[in-house]
């Protein structure tokens, strides 16, 4: 698959078959779309192409606006959504900078500069909610009679539904801020995980006695928030147990930073002690143990993180290594 910031760049396929949409989670729902996409895309002969946006439109407004708890609480990073439009078959990824010059742009003007001139988009397939343009006066009405007149097929997908519950990233959010890992992975068909590469933090869990694993979450709010039971991808060429706090450690650290601690069960001897360190690894949370507290001290930090490794283990010992994580196939996608 290949990814572009912006649409000014040799590479990028002259014509294509195109969806637009933040798509955050790559939940079932956008699975689905993205399925009929490369049905549709391989019918006539065209790369398949996703339009999406970073920042997010919302993390933009709620910045200008001066309020940023209107930002939506982010479900995956910008890698972790490119790896899942990869695993769903994508041709090529085009990522714009959502800014003031976006953001004000009249509809009929995205219509032709950036789906005709700057992507050649000759099939456009869109969900049952869409809007575009400036004040979101641009609609599925609007970019169909576009098609008609410019000469590009459009298509709308309705909304998609398991269990009776509609799927989409706000009920995605839901079920994280309510620490449901099932409904989670039944939404996203798969565990819900975080990746990205092991970095140097202050070492305080090695001063604790929890040799601890630092992924950096570049968004202010994470949709998960809290202690888990995890497994880790990466490490070792079996998956790793462990227990994983994603927060801003309010005990230790006043920046605000999210960031994502793993603490293995056992850890991989081959790695020694130092062996973990830029290590791209996969994580995935497959149990809420509590919330994040902020604790008096150390002392009393270090007993709750011993009671979490002991529900962790406790957690893991009842979790069979295929059902926790079991990746969905491209049948269950359509």
């Amino acid at each position: 698959m290949q990814v572009f910031r912006g649409f000014h760049h040799p590479g990028i396929a002259p014509a294509c078959a195109l969806t637009i949409g933040n798509f955050d989670g790559v939940h079932r729902g956008h699975q689905a779309m993205l399925a009929l996409l490369r049905s549709e895309a391989q019918h006539r002969g065209l790369p398949s192409c996703v339009l999406t946006f970073e920042p997010h439109p919302r993390d933009y407004f709620a910045r200008k606006a001066g309020k940023p708890e209107l930002a939506p609480a982010r479900i995956a990073t910008l890698r972790d959504k490119l790896s899942e439009l990869e695993r769903c078959g994508i041709d090529q990824v085009v990522v714009l900078r959502f800014d003031e010059a976006l953001a004000t742009q009249p509809a009929a003007a995205f219509i032709q500069d950036t789906l005709v001139d700057g992507l050649g988009a000759k099939y456009v397939l869109v969900g049952d909610d869409f809007r575009f343009g400036a004040k979101r006066v641009g609609d599925y009405t609007m970019l169909d009679a576009a098609g008609a007149e410019q000469g590009f097929d459009v298509a709308r997908m309705n909304s998609y539904e398991v269990h009776g519950l509609r799927v989409s990233s706000s009920a995605v959010r839901e079920a994280l801020a309510a620490g449901n890992l099932g409904q989670v992975a039944s939404l996203l068909g798969r565990p819900y995980s975080i990746s990205g590469h092991v970095v140097h933090g202050k070492k305080l869990g090695r001063d604790l006695g929890f040799r601890t694993l630092n992924l950096r979450f570049p968004h202010r709010l994470a949709a998960a928030m809290g202690i888990f039971a995890v497994r880790t991808h990466g490490l070792a060429p079996e998956p790793v147990d462990g227990v994983a706090s994603l927060g801003v450690r309010p005990t230790v650290d006043d920046s605000g930073r999210v960031l994502l601690e793993v603490h293995c069960l056992e850890w991989p001897s081959p790695l020694g002690l130092e062996g973990g360190y830029g290590k791209l690894v996969r994580v995935e949370l497959l149990h809420k143990i509590r919330d994040e507290a902020r604790y008096d001290g150390l002392d009393a930090l270090k007993a709750a993180i011993l009671q979490d490794e002991a529900d962790a283990r406790t957690f893991l010992a009842s979790a069979t290594p295929h059902a926790a994580t079991g990746r969905q196939t491209t049948r269950d996608r359509i």
